[in-house]
């Protein structure tokens, strides 16, 4: 599983023209899955973004977490993070698990922060999407359980 997380003021993911999610302050959770990844690396990585401690406390320094202010998350499910660019110029997307499996481990990624999180939103899988968002610093953290 790779995620790709921000720290934001705001953001939103639209789909066919219609809002389908949006947050105020917290995090934006881009998801990318392949066929080695299970549930159990779904709840630790939900578990983990939950208690990163990535936002400013009193004194600017980056000691609070979602969990200590009670802000949001917004999922996004993104197969491209597992795009295989060593030949040519043209990306390989190999990689990135099979849709069913990707979607079974995306709903449990998001099914798990919505237990954690204040609120969780998220984007619709396998749709275009439009995913607008302020990143917050910027403060952008990538995570790799490969």
């Amino acid at each position: 599983m790779r995620i790709v997380l921000q720290r934001v003021s705001r953001a939103s993911v639209t789909v066919d023209g219609a809002v389908v999610g949006g947050i105020e302050n917290g995090l934006v959770a881009l998801v990318g899955v392949n066929d080695a990844d299970t549930e159990e690396i779904a709840q630790k990585y939900a578990e983990k973004i939950f208690k990163m401690r990535i936002f400013a406390d009193a004194d600017g320094k980056t000691n609070l977490s979602a969990a200590d202010l009670n802000y949001g998350v917004l999922v996004i499910s993104q197969f491209t993070l597992y795009a295989d660019t060593r030949k040519g110029n043209r990306p390989s997307f190999t990689n990135a698990g099979a849709p069913e499996h990707a979607k079974s481990i995306c709903d449990a990624f998001t099914d798990a922060c919505g237990k954690r999180f204040k609120r969780t939103e998220s984007g619709v899988f396998g749709a275009h999407m439009s995913v607008a968002l302020v990143n917050d610093g910027p403060f952008t953290i990538i995570l790799d359980s490969d």
